[in-house]
This record gives C-alpha cells, sequence and structure tokens, in this order.
C-alpha cells in the first residue's frame, strides 16, 4: 500500500496549514481569553454547554483506533462492531440519570474524590493510583499507539517519530489551556471529522455501484447486529452481558469521559450532553463501518483488513480532500489524547499532590504541578507506545476491549453497589478495589500472555470472562458488606437530588425511541 504523503498536492499541504493556524487560535482564545475568577486548567470553570460536552465526550471516544479498527472489522465482518457503539446508549442514560446527578450534587473534581467522599480517604487513595494506571495505560498508550500506526501509514515514518510528534501537539492543548481548550477545540474537530467521514462513505457507496449494490454484493450476516452464540468474533452473548461491564466502567466512572460532564454548567446541561453523544454515536455506523464494508467488495485482496480505512483514502480522495483527512486524524488524536492527559493531570494534582504531597498549595502550585503531570504522562506514552509496537500479530480493537474488560469488573462492581445498595460498606469497597483488581487483572494476563486464549480454547470469550470476574467480585462484596462486624457505610449525607427537567425527558425518551427501532431493523 503506498503512503498517502506520495499524493499530496499543493492544496493539501495548505489545507493542513490553515487548518493548525484555526485550532490554535480557538485554543489561544479559550486558554487565554476572558476568564472567571474560579476558573481552573481541569473542569473549564464549570462552563461546558451541552455541545461542548457532547463532542468532547465523543472526541475523547472517537479516537484514532476507532478509524482503524471500525473500518477493519466492517471489512471483515461486517456492521456487529456497531453495538460497542449503538449499545451504549443504555449505559449513557445511566450516567445522565443516576451518576450525574450525584457527582454534581457532590461537588466533586475527580471520581476518587467522589468515592472517598462516601467512605474515606482510603478508598480515594486506591481509587486514585488504579485510574492513574487505568488512564496511562488504556488511553494513553494504546491511544497514542493507534494514531502513530495510521501516521506511519500516510507518511511512512517510524512509529517514535510518529508517536513523538502525535503526543507533544495534543499536549500542547492540555498543559495551555487544559479542558476548556480541548471541549473548545473538539466541537470544531469533530464536525470535521463527520463531514470528511460522511464525503469516504459517500464515496465508498458511489463506487461500489449504490446501497443496493452494497447490499447485493455482501454477505447478509454482514447487516446483522446480533451474531449466534456459536461465532467465534462477538456472539451475542458476550455482547448482551459482558459489554456492560465495560460501559459501565468507561462512560460512568472513567475520568477521561466523566470529566466533561463535572465541567457542565448545571445538571440539565450536562444531561443534555451525555444526551447529545448518543445521537452522535449512531452515526458510527455510516461514518466509519461502512467504509470497510465498501472497502471488502471494491479491494477484497488486502494483506490485512487493518489496511482498509487507509485504503479507502489512498484511492478515493482527490486532491484538497487528502489533506483534509490528516487534518481529522490531527483531530480525533488531539481530543482522544488531549483529554486522557488532561484525565491524568487532574487525578494526580487533585488526589494525591494536593491530599498527600501538599495540601497547602496555592492555585499556580496546583496548575504548575497539573502541566508537570502532562508532560511526564507524554513520556510515559511515548515509551508504552514504542513497546507495543514491538509486538506482532496485534488485533489493537480486540486488545483495547479484552484489557478493559480485565479493568472494569472492579470499577463497575463497587461504583454500581454504591449508588443501587445502601448497605455496601467500605470494606467491600476498599476489599473490591484492591484485592478485586488483582483478581481481575491476574486473570486478564492470564489470558492475554501466560495462557492465551488462542492457543488453550477453554477460555470464553473475554467479554464473557469479564462478565464472570464482575459477578463474583459482586458477590464477594455484598458478603463482606452484610457481615461487617463494623460497617462504614458513608462518610457524607447525601443531598436530595435534582430531578430532570422536561427537556431533559423529551430528549432522552427520543433517542431511546430511535435506539429501539434501529435494534429492531438491524437485529
Amino acid at each position: 500500500m503506498s503512503h498517502l504523503i506520495s499524493k499530496l498536492q499543493p492544496i493539501d499541504y495548505a489545507i493542513v496549514v490553515v487548518y493548525l493556524v484555526v485550532l490554535l487560535v480557538i485554543g489561544y482564545r479559550a486558554s487565554f481569553g476572558k476568564k472567571k475568577k474560579d476558573e481552573t486548567l481541569f473542569l473549564a470553570g464549570k462552563s461546558l454547554n451541552w455541545y461542548n460536552i457532547g463532542f468532547n465526550m465523543w472526541g475523547t471516544n472517537v479516537g484514532p483506533s476507532m478509524l482503524l479498527a471500525f473500518a477493519s472489522i466492517g471489512y471483515a465482518t461486517g456492521i456487529v462492531a456497531g453495538n460497542f457503539e449503538w449499545y451504549a446508549f443504555v449505559f449513557l442514560l445511566l450516567l445522565a440519570m443516576v451518576f450525574a446527578p450525584r457527582y454534581l450534587a457532590s461537588n466533586v473534581t475527580t471520581m476518587p474524590e467522589f468515592m472517598g467522599q462516601r467512605y474515606g480517604e482510603g478508598t480515594r487513595n486506591i481509587l486514585a493510583w488504579y485510574a492513574l494506571i487505568k488512564i496511562l495505560i488504556s488511553w494513553l498508550s494504546l491511544g497514542l499507539f493507534a494514531g502513530g500506526f495510521l501516521v506511519r501509514q500516510i507518511l511512512g515514518i517510524p512509529m517514535w517519530q510518529s508517536v513523538i510528534v502525535l503526543v507533544l501537539f495534543a499536549a500542547l492543548f492540555a498543559v495551555a489551556g487544559g479542558l476548556k481548550a480541548i471541549a473548545r477545540v473538539n466541537v470544531f474537530q469533530m464536525i470535521l471529522l463527520i463531514i470528511v467521514s460522511c464525503i469516504l462513505c459517500v464515496l465508498g457507496v458511489q463506487k461500489v455501484g449504490g446501497l443496493s449494490a452494497l447490499f447485493s454484493k455482501t454477505p447478509a450476516s454482514y447487516w446483522s447486529l446480533v451474531k449466534p452464540a456459536s461465532d467465534p468474533g462477538y456472539p451475542w452473548p458476550a455482547i448482551l452481558l459482558g459489554y456492560p461491564v465495560s460501559a459501565v466502567a468507561f462512560f460512568c466512572t472513567d475520568q477521561a469521559m466523566v470529566q466533561s460532564v463535572l465541567g457542565a454548567r448545571n445538571l440539565e446541561q450536562g444531561q443534555l450532553g451525555v444526551s447529545f453523544i448518543g445521537w452522535l454515536k449512531i452515526l458510527s455506523i455510516p461514518l466509519f463501518i461502512i467504509p470497510g464494508i465498501a472497502c471488502s467488495v471494491l479491494y477484497p485482496q488486502l494483506a490485512s483488513p487493518d489496511e482498509a480505512y487507509m485504503t479507502m483514502v489512498t484511492h478515493l480522495f482527490p486532491a484538497g480532500l487528502n489533506g483534509l483527512v490528516i487534518v481529522v486524524l490531527i483531530a480525533v488524536l488531539v481530543g482522544t489524547i488531549g483529554s486522557s492527559l488532561n484525565a491524568l493531570s487532574t487525578v494526580f494534582t487533585t488526589d494525591i499532590y494536593v491530599k498527600k504531597i501538599n495540601p497547602g498549595a496555592t492555585s499556580r502550585q496546583i496548575i504548575k504541578v497539573g502541566r508537570l503531570t502532562v508532560l511526564a504522562g507524554c513520556g510515559f506514552a511515548i515509551m508504552m507506545a514504542i513497546a507495543i509496537d514491538s509486538i506482532k500479530g496485534l488485533n489493537l480493537f480486540d486488545v483495547f476491549q479484552a484489557v478493559l474488560g480485565f479493568i472494569a469488573p472492579p470499577l463497575s462492581a463497587v461504583f454500581l453497589l454504591t449508588v443501587f445498595w445502601k448497605k455496601t460498606t467500605r470494606r467491600a469497597v476498599n476489599f473490591t478495589l484492591s484485592w478485586g483488581s488483582a483478581i481481575s487483572l491476574g486473570i486478564g494476563v492470564v489470558y492475554l500472555w501466560v495462557l492465551p486464549a488462542k492457543e488453550y480454547p477453554f477460555w470464553p470469550h473475554y467479554l464473557l470472562l469479564s462478565f464472570f470476574i464482575f459477578l463474583l467480585l459482586v458477590v464477594i462484596a455484598v458478603l463482606i458488606a452484610v457481615t461487617d462486624p463494623h460497617p462504614v457505610r458513608t462518610a457524607v449525607v447525601t443531598q436530595e437530588l435534582a430531578k430532570p427537567t422536561k427537556r431533559v425527558k423529551i430528549v432522552w425518551g427520543a433517542l431511546c425511541t430511535v435506539m429501539i427501532i434501529l435494534y429492531l431493523i438491524f437485529g
């Protein structure tokens, strides 16, 4: 496959330069324009509107791995990966209606701080370190590797050069302006992503001969979201039972995702913003998966399905649009990596530096440490991305989902028990976060490396395995709670929670209706 840079014309370079200038101007105005006195680096001064929240959450979620992996899965199996986007509306609803009111009422900056309010500093410390490890591995390292992989396909340069340039550019926004700059930039960037991905989809479908030709030239199974229980890739029981474990941890407890809601102007804007990302996720199949399906018809002899996205770009886009593709890749990288770096900085400064190292720190000191944390995170992510590149035969999407599947069970268990079961105790939560995490991650190491599933077929699907671990941890936590001789159930008195407004109910009702109809059509 030829590199995209060989097709670039002067107009493409001009588009990239103009885009970078516009990006820097937006970031500068968000970072150094008019600021309220209480505005900080971390939560945008509680100033985000619904569209900022929705685009920023989507920008964080739509990483370079999605462009690469969804086209790859579309090429090989059809729309089944759409479950990871469409099924998410259930858990976004859970975030908007159950978790967000509690987070905002608690007036917290991080997820460890929220749990610390309820169960004390010990719980906060455990969750803070767990969150840092999760951000560094599952967000920064894998996300940066996927971005470097795509840039290497475009420019033909070594991985180490790709990732250094990408992470430093993304870090510019996290260091200079924090969440507000990232959120403002993401609105602009996600609109560009929609436009360019839509163009790629239309060009691909036209090249095939239209939608009817695309349907007739691909297997009928390509257009079903529900695969048989015997399907080795994505059996329906694994999606139905295992995906919720990862989704609760990802959408409802992950700092990189939830921080946009924490920065909401008010609860209504937060709930509308979460709804907005649900609407945006409907676009994932036409924007990211259908181009891969079209590629399977147009170029069926690719050496690897991972080449599907860039193959479509290099063969279908004329001069000028190639520059826009590079622009979009920069957009998704800045969105994912920038938000991840900001989450890393927020957790470390709030839950470790201020609480343990320097409780009397001034705002200037806190911001300085936050920026240094971003730079340290950049260095770690670069080294990890280069290390991941040395692993051969890596299926990035499944590895990402599997890693999240083994990180998620302790988080999903403790947050769901905290919210839905008032008898949950500090001891049960701390055991689940510490020993429960060791159990879950230990099983993950055995599954992925010691006794890999490809060589030892006795393993269930990794999503089902995640579900079984989750059930085990919930049972253990309940047993610890009910037998605790000195139960500590909450460290604070919970406030009366605000009810959703009429507008919120209407928007969410419409989204749920549309999603049910889509599943009835494609199920």
